[in-house]
């Protein structure tokens, strides 16, 4: 794990709202805790730990506002947020969606995997870009 992933996680962290996140890649283990209450802008504390001997890397997300929604992926692959370059995103920050309305798609094994929305809300975040790797369990993005 590099620093601009490690950057771009503390940024996701801040922009989903989120408390503490833990993601384990390469063998390593990384953790993020915003230590709530103290006044500056999200806090982090990079820990970075041997990863047990998981099958698989795992990131584990927990939410710190009950009323957001985060979407997860539901399988490991390639995530696109247009249905190709040429075509707008399916959704953006701001935009409001409807119940089974494509949120984004994900590409594993040349199969391509609509990500629907499982309730009507509004996009508070996008917590992936298109073309990122995700795994099973990663959130995606954040309900309003």
């Amino acid at each position: 794990m590099d620093l601009p992933e490690i950057k771009a996680l503390i940024d996701a962290m801040a922009s989903a709202d989120l408390a503490e996140m833990e993601i384990a890649k390469d063998g390593w283990t990384l953790r993020l805790v915003r230590r709530p209450g103290s006044g500056l802008p999200p806090l982090t504390q990079p820990a970075m730990a041997p990863a047990s001997n998981a099958p698989s890397a795992q990131k584990v997300v927990r939410e710190r506002e009950a009323d957001a929604l985060i979407v997860k992926a539901p399988l490991a692959g390639t995530v696109y947020l247009s249905s190709s370059p040429a075509e707008p995103p399916f959704v953006e920050v701001g935009s409001s969606v409807v119940t089974g309305a494509t949120l984004c798609v994900i590409e594993a094994m040349k199969v391509f995997n609509a990500v629907k929305a499982e309730r009507d809300g509004t996009i508070a975040a996008l917590l992936v870009g298109s073309g990122d790797e995700v795994e099973s369990g990663q959130a995606l993005l954040r309900f309003g």
